[in-house]
């Protein structure tokens, strides 16, 4: 295990110093230009403010940030914006996963009864299901939805079904490190192949950096257990693509029941081990019909790392009868989705939609200057916004991103509440008493826009209450930003923070 980790961190550090080095080499390359080729400097110059012109004619107010970048180093600047600026994939990757999608999402389809109830009984919250329900996603009942608010008790409640399972294990998940979540799980997954389930693991291969060695992924295969690892970083350094990955988690068994939520495969989520305090995270069971998207998003992510693979999606089928009031959409986005990517979309309508409250949980509160400036319109319209960030960051730049982002909430009439006893990762909405969004989706700028998200829009239903009751008990935990305090920062911390906000994009 120790040559393991060793190996994950030599492979982490060479394709940390070939990306420096790219970095290096545009900075080297624009001055060597500006020496001896002026002509050419002037041309890449031009080309530079062309595309300023152009980011400052797009109403994306993200790109504000890239012009910036842009204008302070004119060439190596742009050379980092066509590389990694532009919210797109390459089109060739973009067209091959839109046409996975095609065929696998053409197996998920909307009960028109459903779709009809929800808009007679439900008016007030149908535009968000009408939204995703537009880009592929259909909206079911007869569900069963179980909230958990600590993500020892997800862990736990995972494990337990993954013991009971007889036919199939889906797990795809970002991070998986070597510890006491893990060995259980792998051992329960080693007898369930014993006992003939099919069982496959779909990993992000930046997030199972130290873990994923050709000893790790040998010994999955001599168990039976089929592995596959999405965006290997050092096939994709060149073009960083690396940059996009995989962020979804997602458990599917049996078709019957799925998880999803913010936990991770690593002991810190359980808090088995303390690394930024208490580590609170948050997450759902869905057992009926709704896990059936679930299942068909997995499959999609599946086939994009596997082109070859073909499934028999009537073997996949939730095969259980369940009666139960309310509605379950899962979703899920990614940069192939852009500029009109469903996680985005389905946040920024639950924040204008909200009439009474809207309650947020985030670890990251990067904001782009559009969902800031629908918070503000939110509260100034009467709504009661909160929001609730980490104490104790697992970030120090991001949490200098978080801070500098609560004056003009908080003089707007947002209420911002850190988490003291440790590190919040939940990733929720609540609102009205009516509906929530639970998942994989962080409020900042790589959830929204680089990253694979998924998950799950709730109306009518307890587990919307639950959520909300959460919310509020957590917020005793809390301490509230006050507007003078935050005004007292110090110079540095300003400068700092001033510096991290323009190049937010990038973290």
């Amino acid at each position: 295990m120790i040559k393991s980790k060793y190996y994950g961190i030599i492979r982490g550090v060479t394709v940390g110093i070939a990306f420096l080095l790219q970095i290096i080499t545009m900075v080297l390359l624009a001055v060597y230009l500006f020496r001896g080729f002026f002509i050419i400097y002037l041309l890449m110059e031009l080309l530079s403010v062309l595309t300023v012109f152009a980011l400052v004619n797009n109403a994306e107010s993200y790109k504000m940030s890239w012009i910036i970048i842009i204008l302070v180093l004119p060439v190596a600047g742009l050379f980092l914006y066509f590389m990694w600026g532009r919210k797109r994939r390459n089109s060739k990757e973009n067209k091959r996963i839109y046409e996975i999608e095609s065929e696998i999402f053409d197996h998920m389809v909307q009960n028109t009864e459903v779709a009809e109830d929800i808009q007679k009984q439900h008016p007030n919250k149908v535009q968000i299901s009408r939204y995703l329900r537009k880009k592929g996603f259909p909206i079911y009942n007869n569900t069963q939805v179980t909230y958990y608010e600590i993500g020892e008790d997800i862990i736990q409640a995972m494990i337990e079904d993954l013991k009971k399972a007889q036919k199939f294990i889906f797990l795809e998940y970002f991070i998986v490190s070597d510890g006491r979540v893990w060995k259980e799980i792998l051992e329960i997954l080693t007898q369930k192949v014993q006992e003939g389930v099919e069982v496959k693991l779909l990993f992000d291969d930046f997030g199972t950096l130290i873990i994923n060695n050709h000893a790790f992924r040998k010994d999955l295969e001599s168990r039976g257990i089929e592995l596959r690892i999405f965006n290997p970083i050092h096939k994709n350094v060149a073009r960083l693509s690396f940059n996009y990955r995989n962020h979804q988690k997602i458990t599917v068994i049996d078709g019957n029941i799925g998880y999803t939520g913010g936990i991770n495969l690593a002991d810190e989520y359980a808090n088995y081990i303390v690394r930024f305090g208490h580590w609170k995270d948050t997450g759902l069971r869905l057992y009926g019909e709704g896990v059936w998207s679930f299942t068909c998003i997995f499959m999609a992510m599946w086939k994009a790392t596997d082109a070859e693979s073909v499934f028999e999606y009537d073997k996949y089928r939730p095969n259980v009868k369940v009666k139960e009031d309310g509605y379950v959409q899962p979703f899920a986005g990614g940069p192939h989705r852009n500029p009109s990517n469903p996680t985005e979309g389905a946040y920024t309508r639950m924040i204008n939609k909200a009439r009474d409250y809207i309650y947020i949980t985030t670890p990251y509160l990067v904001l782009d200057q559009s969902m800031r400036d629908d918070l503000i319109s939110a509260a100034q319209s009467g709504v009661d916004v909160r929001i609730i960030v980490p104490g104790i960051p697992d970030k120090w730049y991001v949490y200098m991103v978080n801070v500098s982002n609560y004056g003009k909430l908080i003089e707007s009439g947002v209420r911002i509440f850190e988490y003291k006893p440790g590190f919040i990762h939940a990733k929720n909405v609540v609102s009205d008493d009516e509906c929530a969004i639970c998942g994989t989706i962080n409020t900042d700028y790589r959830s929204f826009y680089l990253h694979y998200e998924c998950g799950v829009f709730l109306s009518e239903m307890g587990a919307v209450y639950d959520m909300k009751n959460d919310f509020l008990s957590t917020m005793e935990k809390c301490e509230e930003i006050q507007l003078d305090k935050w005004n007292k920062r110090p110079w540095y911390q300003r400068l700092i923070q001033f510096v991290l906000k323009i190049i937010s994009p990038m973290l």
